[in-house]
């Protein structure tokens, strides 16, 4: 009964999505996978075959415990500020809705403020039992490994404390049924059996090896390039490969790409891998600044060269000797700081507005521009003697849609900058907002997905996860739903004909009215609780309040 009443009550099947044309299957935001049990089995086997049973013992409770903590986040989040005990038992219902074992807390002792559990689980159905006995019949020690692991990530996750469970009984050992007991790890008193949970020094020659190998076939085992530049695609390893060669020689370069692909970074990257790296690095946005000041800023004033030039200063040129000057969206200089530029680019020499003395510099140029210079060449808005002056060794930057493997990459990435910067800490980000992540189409590229990344860095918990409400507040791209499951099993069962939506559309209907009912109806049913009610809806919170607002019901 009380498994029945936490399905409804937490509306599992319509969190549980299938996007068959996509190929995923998604709980909440975790991508899922319906896998075979007796393909499951056939791992497990190799296991025991590859590594013995001790090992293979300590490999399958690490994996549970790993699913376990996933579970048990998913259960905090779904249950919100609701009943602590009713979090605590949606743990065993998930493990049986996602067709593991289906599993029931006989006895709990729990201490809430000291995050203390002492209790028994029974289990019935546990495939990781029945597989062991298929492959090496009745035996004399318990075989639900996994599982045992799973109920201990999810404990653990729940309580912020080492709380472990142990198999007492079990139908692989000829029990009738499986159960299992928890304590906290320290009470257990058995260092071997706490070692099932720590990484086995004898793993290290197998990932030693698998380095070796990786090498050998060419791989890198670095999914990053040096320094803050990120990426693992074909297009960013065309790019980058373009500019590493770049690097070690003077040769211009220009950055091509739309804004926002980074090509501030690209420019950062080149200078400090170039042998100029301990010299300045200089950057300035040609578009940014005024027509009659670009000369100036670029090229420094003399004293007295205008009215308020009250001292000399020199350009960005000069404060660039020794290193290197970027030239962003150099595409928008005019056509008479494109004469005194390509003078400065072929003799290597400035003159200050004002001044008639020659100074001698030797920088290291790199342009970038998001225009299609050929068109403003061939438009009369750039000079052809400067392009080709520039376009020496030009270097394409796709746009992040074409890229769009590297997200997880750079989210990640982005992700431990920010965390540091505001002082919070993430398990990471889940799934589904990696999903809806790469479903955008990025007209911003990089810098949209930072800007993204902060927001959500504010908005989602310290200590959680980044979802997709986070990222997206307004909702995900369309067409990311999928289909769900209905009560009784069904997935994207049509509504029979006369249904109850059929009936509310007759002449006179009110849509708002008809809204505004059930948005009061949800948050009735959920006691007032706007996070829950939006989770009945199928809406975010935001969203539910906004709606409330609108209609005078909040």
């Amino acid at each position: 009964m009380l498994r029945k009443r936490l399905i409804e009550q937490f509306n599992l099947r319509s969190r549980l999505k299938f996007d068959v044309e996509g190929g995923r299957i998604w709980l909440d935001e975790n991508r899922m996978l319906l896998v075979h049990a007796k393909a499951l089995a056939a791992v497990r086997h190799e296991l025991f075959d590859t590594l013995g049973p001790r090992r293979a013992q300590g490999v399958l409770m690490r994996m549970g415990f790993a699913t376990g903590r996933q579970d048990a986040d998913l259960a905090t989040k779904l249950v919100g500020a609701g009943n602590d005990y009713d979090v605590f038992n949606i743990g065993p219902v998930l493990h049986g809705f996602e067709g593991v074992v289906k599993s029931e807390i006989t006895e709990a002792e729990i201490d809430w403020e000291k995050g203390s559990f002492f209790g028994t689980v029974e289990m019935d159905g546990s495939w990781e039992a029945q597989c062991h006995i298929e492959q090496y019949g009745v035996g004399s020690e318990c075989a639900c490994w996994s599982l045992v692991g799973h109920a201990s990530g999810y404990v653990s996750q729940f309580f912020r404390r080492f709380i472990l469970f142990r198999e007492v009984k079990c139908v692989a050992r000829g029990d009738d049924r499986c159960v299992m007991v928890a304590r906290p790890a320290e009470a257990w008193g058995d260092d071997a059996f706490l070692d099932n949970f720590k990484s086995a020094e004898g793993d290290a020659p197998f990932r030693e090896l698998e380095a070796e190998l990786s090498s050998l076939r060419g791989r890198r085992p670095s999914r990053r390039a040096s320094g803050r530049l990120v990426g693992a695609s074909p297009g960013f390893r065309t790019a980058f490969d373009m500019l590493a060669k770049a690097a070690a020689t003077p040769i211009t370069v220009l950055l091509l790409g739309e804004t926002g692909v980074g090509k501030e970074m690209f420019a950062r990257w080149l200078h400090d891998n170039s042998p100029r790296a301990d010299g300045p690095f200089v950057a300035i946005n040609c578009g940014a600044i005024p027509t009659d000041l670009i000369e100036s800023e670029l090229f420094g004033v003399q004293r007295g060269a205008f009215t308020g030039a009250q001292q000399s200063r020199p350009g960005r040129f000069e404060r660039a000797d020794g290193g290197t000057l970027l030239l962003d969206e150099v595409g928008d200089l005019s056509l008479a700081a494109q004469v005194k530029l390509l003078r400065v680019l072929q003799t290597g020499e400035v003159e200050r507005l004002g001044d008639d003395r020659l100074r001698k510099v030797k920088v290291r140029v790199v342009a970038a521009t998001n225009v299609d210079l050929k068109q403003a060449v061939a438009a009369g808005r750039f000079r052809a003697d400067l392009y080709y002056r520039l376009a020496t060794y030009p270097v394409e930057i796709p746009p992040l849609r074409e890229r769009k493997s590297d997200i997880p990459l750079l989210a990640t990435a982005m992700l431990e900058r920010l965390s540091a910067v505001y002082g919070k800490t993430f398990l990471g980000i889940s799934d589904w907002a990696l999903r809806v992540l790469q479903a955008h189409h990025w007209p911003g590229n990089v810098r949209e997905l930072e800007n993204l990344l902060e927001r959500s860095v504010i908005l989602a918990p310290d200590g959680g996860w980044i979802e997709a409400e986070h990222l997206f507040p307004d909702g995900p791209p369309q067409g990311m739903d999928g289909v769900a499951v209905d009560r009784h099993g069904h997935v994207g069962a049509p509504q029979p004909a006369g249904s109850d939506v059929d009936r509310l559309l007759t002449e006179g209907f009110d849509l708002e009215a008809h809204e505004q009912r059930l948005l009061r109806l949800a948050t009735d049913r959920a006691g007032g609780n706007l996070t829950r009610a939006a989770r009945l809806l199928g809406i975010t919170r935001r969203q539910l309040a906004y709606r409330l607002k609108r209609g005078g019901g909040e």
